[in-house]
């Protein structure tokens, strides 16, 4: 089931950080790295903090955007300290660890962590389905970025131990990918009909409307067709006002 864990690094600027990470990872049986933009790597400084786990190093794959990282996932987390006031579900990582491990066995999860300096951005966090506070001292909750993937991994690696049940789905759950072009579809209509976005906030709530809803294949289609009847419909009163 690990393997099917992905941890994704937005944006690191330390190669050392890289490497502690990696050893993290291996440490709680994980091996799935990738990074987006990453500013050195490969590295040697990478390779020695590493301590052993080289492999995860050469197994990493690095890509141009979040996007090309999770297209194969359902279920995203990120990692924030971002208050509370912001519109997102917020939890911990032993919850998030639970929801992971009882995803079915063939659904990919990634857990995102951002950059050292600045962590998520806004665009980042509108990818994931719910996002992940670490509990610490609110006079000092200074986590670098390989202790914070430490303690997501070993809560994973200690839910991974206790006997679970499954979530039973009557399709798997839809990857990021699609839905990426169901957001696109769905701005697209919005723009045909006119629909006034007072706010310029409509897409950015919509899609955690979404991603809390966890849309499996099916449900996705369902929304694609809706979409394209739309489209339809207004395709045809436009022909026949052209009358």
């Amino acid at each position: 089931m690990t393997h099917l864990v992905r941890i994704v690094l937005i944006d690191p600027s330390h190669p050392g950080n890289i490497g502690s990470v990696a050893r993290a990872m291996k440490n709680m049986a994980l091996s799935d790295l990738v990074l987006v933009r990453p500013r050195s790597f490969p590295h040697a400084e990478a390779n020695a903090l590493a301590a052993g786990a080289d492999d995860i190093l050469a197994g990493a794959r690095i890509v141009g955007s979040v996007e090309e990282a999770i297209a194969d996932c359902t279920f995203i987390a990120g990692t924030t300290s971002r208050p509370r006031s912001y519109y997102w579900e917020f939890t911990t990582p032993r919850d998030v660890a639970g929801r992971i491990v009882a995803l079915p066995s063939d659904n990919r999860a990634a857990l995102l962590f951002g950059s050292e300096r600045y962590g998520l951005g806004t665009e980042d966090l509108n990818h994931c389905n719910v996002l992940v506070r670490i509990p610490a001292n609110p006079e000092y909750c200074s986590l670098n970025l390989a202790m914070s993937v430490q303690l997501a991994a070993y809560e994973i690696f200690m839910e991974r131990e206790q006997p679970r049940s499954h979530t039973q789905l009557e399709m798997p759950l839809a990857p990021s990918g699609d839905v990426e072009h169901f957001y696109t579809h769905l701005n697209q209509v919005l723009d045909e009909i006119h629909f006034d976005d007072r706010t310029g906030y409509l897409m950015e709530r919509l899609r955690r409307l979404f991603n809390r809803a966890q849309l499996d294949r099916n449900e996705l289609n369902i929304l694609r067709g809706i979409l394209s009847a739309v489209q339809g419909r207004r395709g045809q009163s436009t022909q026949r006002s052209q009358k």
